[in-house]
């Protein structure tokens, strides 16, 4: 089993990143720990975080998504990020809860991050990714504008989105 563990070696670079995909039965803590530091941080944790957040196999991965955890193998053996994979039907998923450790930010893991799953995404044939963000969140936003997301209008995303700090929705077609 992966360990769960969250650290910030300062030595950790992009070329030291390896992405893995979480399995079912495998330590999820990680992506609680760094999910709940960036929403705390910002916002408050609203009822859907803490759902998804404290069971992340049977609200994820159960219902056919996908988490990703990236993890700096030297010098140490740490999970430095993750984003989710959420199916919300017709082949359309909601790319969710994507953190990078506060430390390791700037790095270039998060856009390493997001360029993985999203090749992911087109392996298993998704159609499109859409997402929900905040203006609060500038970097966060350029990030998927730089890898191609568009604006969208709130209306045309899936059913009603959970989060009040959510102001920018963005969607990625695939094919």
């Amino acid at each position: 089993m992966r360990s769960g563990r969250t650290l910030q070696p300062p030595a950790c670079s992009p070329e030291t990143v390896v992405f893995y995909e979480l399995q079912p039965g495998e330590d999820g803590t990680a992506f609680k720990t760094l999910n709940e530091e960036w929403i705390s941080k910002y916002f408050a944790l609203e009822e859907e975080d803490r759902k998804l957040l404290s069971d992340p196999e049977s609200t994820i991965l159960k219902k056919g998504g996908h988490i990703f955890f990236a993890k700096c193998v030297s010098p140490a053996d740490a999970i430095v990020g993750c984003v989710a994979l959420i199916p919300m039907g017709r082949n359309v998923y909601e790319l969710a809860k994507m953190s990078v450790s506060p430390a390791m930010r700037g790095r270039g893991i998060g856009r390493r991050l997001l360029q993985h799953v999203v090749q992911e995404a087109k392996k298993f044939g998704i159609r499109s990714l859409f997402l929900g963000s905040s203006t609060k969140l500038a970097n966060a936003v350029h990030l998927y504008e730089s890898e191609g997301f568009q604006h969208i209008p709130p209306e045309r995303i899936p059913g009603p989105y959970p989060y009040s700090r959510a102001d920018v929705f963005m969607e990625l077609l695939l094919f």
